[in-house]
């Protein structure tokens, strides 16, 4: 079987936990089997709509090769409803974005195609970790480390109970708690901060995503946690130093709206 990882540059938004309402999972989001009813590729992915039998799926993923009738394996991916893709300048009302697809009697060993400007699979570069229950990947074992740039394959990494404490507040910096609760008068200033990653996802609208936290603030009052957007790599756990700018009353689609966000910040794992 042929097998293709979606890399760090998937230029998409797709439903993943980096929100604070996230949606219920679908069964589908956990894969699915089927023949390949219309295939397209841009912008180095490729989109299928499989036929499971019962019902018909939208499916994208690295390039690959691909035809109608091929019957291919989708693995565990993110949903992203009401998707309008600009390179096919085509709306869908949902697409699974998946980290692999498996084109069956496909044997070839041959690497996917990477998007210009995608780092090399191995460079030297920080890279997140399986998370909890993830299936190995081919030819490795279990906590080794996803190749730079691979999303969670379930959109939802999230370490559980991290000991935030002990964080110092950086140098002319501020705590997360000062920024969630200063936001408005921060909104669209550059800011400093420095917490410990607690939900990290790759890949998504050609950023990475995560949360941080610092010890301060009260789950209660929803001020103790904070979404910041990157190109840099992070793993779960990693204490990081955060640079960059505010926004506030983010509304992302699907449900997706955020009170405050650094958004494109320069991350730096400590």
């Amino acid at each position: 079987m042929k097998r293709f990882f979606l890399p760090l540059c998937l230029a998409c938004l797709t439903q993943f936990a980096i929100a604070q309402n996230e949606p219920a999972p679908s069964g589908d989001e956990n894969g699915f089997t089927g023949k390949v009813l219309e295939t397209m590729t841009t912008a180095g992915y490729t989109y299928v709509l499989v036929n499971t039998g019962t019902h018909t799926n939208w499916a994208a993923a690295t390039q690959f090769e691909v035809k109608v009738g091929d019957t291919v394996t989708v693995g565990p991916g993110s949903p992203m409803a009401n998707y309008h893709s600009k390179s096919l300048n085509r709306d869908f009302d949902l697409v699974y974005f998946t980290g692999t697809i498996t084109v069956a009697g496909n044997d070839a060993a041959a690497a996917p195609t990477l998007p210009a400007g995608h780092p090399a699979i191995g460079a030297d570069q920080s890279s997140p970790t399986l998370p909890p229950g993830h299936p190995a990947l081919p030819g490795a074992q279990s906590g080794q480390s996803l190749p730079p740039g691979h999303p969670s394959i379930t959109g939802k990494s999230v370490a559980p109970n991290l000991d935030v404490s002990g964080i110092k507040k950086a140098k002319d910096g501020k705590t997360v708690q000062e920024i969630v609760d200063a936001r408005k008068k921060l909104t669209g200033k550059p800011v400093v901060v420095r917490g410990k990653v607690v939900k990290y996802n790759a890949g998504i609208m050609g950023k990475n995503w995560l949360h941080i936290r610092d010890g301060s603030g009260k789950d209660e009052k929803s001020n103790n946690d904070l979404t910041v957007t990157t190109t840099n790599m992070v793993n779960l756990g990693d204490v990081v130093l955060v640079k960059g700018n505010v926004s506030i009353d983010k509304d992302f689609g699907a449900g997706y709206r955020y009170s405050v966000i650094i958004e494109d910040a320069a991350v730096t794992v400590e």
